[in-house]
């Protein structure tokens, strides 16, 4: 190893920034976690230069004429989590890395959601020198400093690296805000090409989440505390938006309604500023209120994705949801009553889940009025959460066992092939139940519709496809 040695005399470092996200399904999601990574550089003093091989793929040509002294690569998807497609986007990591090394000699760091749950695995997958675990702002500018100067990694936030045939690694930065961002650091370039293929970029207001979700990787990425931005912070980010040209954004909190005064805060400065632009969101639907939501829609909420996973109530137990179908219920009654368009995202096969709750699920599910339903079968089981546990509890997954390669959950007594016909034979009752993966005709209309100029989700058109052509759509 002779990182230090490589970097010896730098003080102002020129970093290039790759975004190795190949997930375009539904839609390719604009890097966001690069622009807040950029901010930090830049305020350090370090030139950033960046690339996304979705919008212009050449990498020995930006490292031949950029020369860079660091390379980040940030991984935001591990895989599309589907169980039927299975389709990982890591498989490429260590060729990315030796091209990277052929031309530059420099160090190669990796970060991103998707290495934060699998950071050994993908530090020995790709070859790279370090990793850095949960929010890089404070870590990157750090280590760079400590490869100048020799000092010990020790300090250094959520860095992992190799060291005497194994690896050290440290705790994470779970207490920082997400930092100020400017016009630079969304690349003119890059926004254009999500507000074509996407029609809309994205913001941060918090960072962290305190639920429990038996599957979800959220506490472990950010932390279980909320850490919650300034409402001038995000109406600025706005305004920056529509410079772009953005008329559409996605709030990307895991839950953007951890508070209700966080919520007040956001959208009342939204108002006073009078953003013209829509956004749509995560939402818990649990402590909603009529006042909440009519706040929401008057500072331009124009969709909802609930993160209902179950209209059971014994499977939200095993879940770990912390709310009923009552909650769902009266969610959907008060997104509807305010003319907000949403959807409701639905796992089925899960912990405690039987041919008998399905069938509940479905039954409660006749009740919300047909809204959108985005029903996938089996839980992605990843390490660290609770669904871990209790798939190795169960013996359906080693302890020791690689999960890179895509794993899932299925409850004890279920198979894929059964609980697939089940939500197939909902879908053919009900065409709002949108099951499995998205259909490639489907794929091609959003393309479409993206060329014309249509922002915001398109779910819709997808229920009416399923509804004028239910066996080509499915």
């Amino acid at each position: 190893m002779d990182q230090v040695n490589r970097t010896a005399g730098i003080r102002r470092c020129k970093i290039l920034l790759i975004s190795a996200n190949r997930c375009t399904t539904p839609e390719p999601v604009f890097p966001l976690g690069l622009a807040y990574l950029s901010a930090a550089l830049r305020q350090s003093g370090h030139q950033v230069i960046w690339l996304d091989p979705l919008c212009a793929d050449h990498l020995e040509e930006v490292l031949e004429e950029s020369t860079p002294d660091l390379v980040g690569i940030s991984l935001r998807n591990i895989d599309d989590v589907l169980i039927r497609r299975q389709e990982t986007f890591v498989g490429n990591l260590g060729e990315l890395v030796s091209t990277i090394r052929r031309k530059r000699a420099c160090p190669v760091v990796l970060g991103g959601s998707g290495f934060s749950i699998l950071p050994r695995e993908l530090l020995e997958l790709s070859g790279a020198d370090y990793g850095i675990v949960g929010q890089g702002e404070a870590a990157f500018p750090a280590l760079i400093q400590a490869l100048q100067t020799g000092e010990d990694f020790r300090a250094i936030p959520g860095l992992i690296a190799r060291q005497q045939g194994d690896f050290i690694r440290n705790a994470s930065d779970t207490a920082s805000p997400a930092l100020q961002l400017e016009a630079g650091d969304w690349p003119q370039e890059i926004s254009a090409y999500y507000l074509q293929a996407g029609g809309m970029l994205n913001v941060q207001t918090q960072r962290g989440c305190a639920h429990r979700c038996c599957y979800c990787t959220y506490p472990l990425i950010e932390g279980t505390r909320h850490r919650r931005r300034s409402p001038q912070a995000v109406v600025s980010e706005f305004e920056q938006l529509e410079k772009l040209g953005a008329n559409y954004t996605f709030v990307v909190d895991s839950v953007f309604n951890s508070s209700a005064a966080h919520v007040t805060e956001i959208c009342e400065a939204l108002q006073r500023r009078k953003i013209k632009i829509r956004w749509g969101c995560f939402l818990r639907p649990q402590n909603l209120t009529p006042e909440m939501m009519r706040l929401m829609a008057g500072a331009g909420l124009a969709h909802i994705e609930f993160g209902s996973d179950s209209f059971c109530d014994k499977v939200l137990v095993e879940y770990q949801k912390g709310l009923t179908f009552e909650d769902i219920r009266r969610s959907t009654e008060l997104a509807r009553d305010e003319g907000i368009d949403f959807c409701h995202f639905v796992i089925a096969g899960g912990p405690g889940e039987t041919p008998e709750t399905l069938e509940i699920s479905f039954k409660n599910s006749l009740t919300l009025g047909s809204p959108i339903i985005m029903a996938v079968p089996g839980m992605r089981i990843y390490p660290g959460t609770d669904l871990f546990n209790r798939a190795v509890a169960e013996g359906q997954v080693r302890a020791e066992a690689n999960l890179s390669q895509p794993t899932y959950y299925l409850a004890p007594g279920l198979h894929l092939a059964q609980v697939l016909e089940l939500l197939r034979s909902f879908a053919g009752q009900a065409p709002n139940w949108i099951v499995g993966d998205s259909d490639p005709a489907y794929e091609k209309l959003v393309n479409r519709l993206r060329q014309r100029g249509v922002s915001g989700p398109l779910w819709s058109y997808l229920a009416t496809a399923q509804r004028l052509w239910p066996k080509g759509a499915r």
